[in-house]
């Protein structure tokens, strides 16, 4: 069986000071030791992470952190700010205190508030040092969400469960669905999957696995065929698909094969609607007709694997970019979990489908680069733009069809 991927998973950060006991409520609420643990300050250099399911919640990802307040000489800067950059996609919280509620505490308590991540204060070594009761009586009158716990004897783990369950944001409990509102029950939804060099072998692509497993959710049943079995399949099946769905690499051509009739979208822009705002994305990649030859654009790209000679971010993206009488695009590019905070110089930033990161760490960078006044697109959004099909791709999602059209006639 499958795991369940990161971007599927409730992630829930673990915070505090250097040695409150961050990485030993790690180790106890997983039951293995996960982090090393010791009583000097500043054992956990970089973010520890820990899949495990949470019944009845779910799986989760564990993410241990170094302690916020290790100013300790360059490496210790370097620590904080890795540690920092795990709030941008952070579910919920655990600010982990020693027994004490101090300024820092607070602090910590006020940033998780602005950046409306819900947190649980959790005095640990509540064997040790019980908090001063006038500090408890407090946090209660502000419905603070508070547990005392030991990860030593394990007294408190199932409060901090519950408590868990009781924050566990909504829109994850009753996440929305790939193809909600699109695919009808008891009628066929056609999948078009190129097998191509970024494809694994003997699988498919994450995004292309979820819209099946979706599907059969909705009771549709779908035919899932290469991009040169399309015509033979509409042909052969006696009901036209509800909907059609094709990676974008192969828009331009499966575009002119599906019927005007029938709804076409791809699975990128299925992942935008499910990860992100596919409304601002339908509006930044109308900024692709602004895009001069002294522009930059930003590829930013989950996934952490070395490209590849066909690779879609690096090398497609670009080509079709260029082609449109911009020989001289200049791009930047950016994996994983490093995204900049200064988007300065920054004309337009191409996201890929995020289907590896949690829907929090999508919007977080749709709001920098609001902020900064940077459009923000995705791949499947500005490769169908490319190729002219984009304003039919987004039919059958009204809201950010219009916005698209809305943003295409400023733009004239």
């Amino acid at each position: 069986m499958q795991k369940t991927p990161k971007g599927l998973r409730l992630q829930i950060g673990i915070f505090g000071k250097r040695n409150a006991g961050k990485s030993s409520l790690l180790n106890a609420l997983t039951g293995q030791d996960a982090a090393i643990v010791s009583a000097v300050p500043g054992t956990t250099a970089d973010p520890v992470e820990k899949p495990m399911e949470l019944l009845p919640l779910g799986p989760v990802l564990l993410i241990d952190t170094a302690g916020l307040d290790d100013d300790a000489g360059f490496l210790g800067g370097l620590r904080m700010e890795k540690s920092r950059k795990i709030l941008e996609r952070t579910d919920l919280a655990l600010l982990v205190s020693d027994g004490s509620w101090s300024e820092f505490e607070q602090q910590l308590a006020a940033e998780f508030r602005q950046r409306n991540i819900p947190f649980i204060a959790v005095f640990n070594k509540s064997d040790l040092h019980r908090p001063d009761p006038a500090v408890l009586e407090k946090m209660a009158a502000e419905k603070m969400e508070t547990v005392l716990l030991s990860a030593r004897n394990g007294s408190g783990l199932e409060d901090l469960r519950n408590a868990i369950l009781r924050l566990a944001p909504e829109d994850f409990m009753n996440s929305a669905a790939l193809l909600d509102g699109i695919a009808p029950a008891g009628q066929p939804v056609l999948l078009i999957t190129p097998i191509d060099k970024e494809a694994p072998r003997g699988r498919l692509i994450l995004p292309q696995v979820q819209t099946i497993r979706d599907a059969l959710d909705h009771d549709a049943w779908c035919v899932v065929v290469k991009e040169d079995k399309v015509t033979a399949a509409l042909e052969n099946l006696k009901t036209p698909p509800a909907l059609a769905v094709t990676d974008s690499q192969v828009f331009g051509v499966i575009g002119q094969k599906i019927p005007e009739e029938i709804p076409l979208t791809s699975f990128s822009i299925l992942m935008a609607r499910l990860k992100g705002d596919l409304t601002a994305c339908a509006r930044g990649a109308a900024a692709i007709g602004r895009l001069t030859n002294d522009s930059t654009v930003m590829i930013a790209e989950a996934c952490s694997h070395p490209p590849i000679g066909e690779d879609i971010g690096r090398v497609k993206i670009p080509a079709w970019l260029r082609r449109n009488g911009l020989p001289d695009l200049k791009f930047r590019f950016v994996q994983g979990h490093d995204f900049p905070e200064d988007l300065s110089g920054v004309d337009l930033v191409i996201h890929c489908g995020g289907c590896m990161f949690n829907r929090r760490e999508i919007l977080f960078r749709i709001l920098q680069c609001s902020r900064q006044g940077v459009p923000f697109t995705n791949y499947g959004t500005a490769i169908a733009h490319c190729f002219g099909i984009l304003d039919r791709a987004l039919k059958p999602f009204p809201d950010a069809w219009r916005a698209y059209r809305e943003e295409m006639g400023r733009a004239q």
